[in-house]
């Protein structure tokens, strides 16, 4: 199950999870029928189905949660120090302009941490987990005239009555 906020479960929200897991395992013992177990618990009826042939198979312990599906590459702590070399900008490493790409911050991970992010997407993910969110600068015309700009902003307007 995915989320929106980028991440997966919370440890937190595993456990719950596990738990009506290990309800149904019991409520299997008793031989209650999916379809009553699945409206009881408030879950899908195939979940259900795919945890009792998990019990048939491995008891209780097959219903027992494996983990997140996959861990973050940097801690908390390595994150840490890449936002503050991120702060520093990419002229402080080499680019031209100052604009952070998928492409350099994977860059950067890698001088940096000795860790290969396969891809951009996997970047993204971790820039998305911690809060970052994409930006695109706002690109203004050569002709933009900076004082008459300023002007038309003080200008108030007739109030219609």
């Amino acid at each position: 199950m995915r989320y929106a906020q980028g991440g997966g479960l919370t440890a937190e929200r595993r456990r719950s999870r596990e738990r009506i897991r290990y309800e149904a395992g019991e409520r299997f013992g008793y031989g209650e029928r999916t379809g009553v177990i699945a409206k009881d618990l408030r879950v899908s009826e195939r979940s259900v189905e795919r945890w009792r042939r998990a019990w048939r198979e491995g008891g209780m312990t097959a219903l027992a949660s494996t983990g997140p599906p996959k861990l973050p590459k940097l801690s908390d702590g390595q994150f840490a120090a890449l936002e503050q070399e991120l702060a520093l900008g990419p002229a402080a490493h080499g680019w031209e302009d100052q604009r952070w790409t998928l492409a350099r911050i994977r860059e950067l991970i890698a001088r940096r941490f000795r860790l290969d992010c396969s891809a951009a997407a996997a970047v993204w993910r971790l820039m998305h987990r911690h809060g970052w969110s994409w930006q695109c600068p706002a690109r203004r015309a050569l002709e933009r005239d900076e004082g008459a700009v300023s002007l038309w902003k003080k200008d108030v307007w007739p109030q219609a009555e």
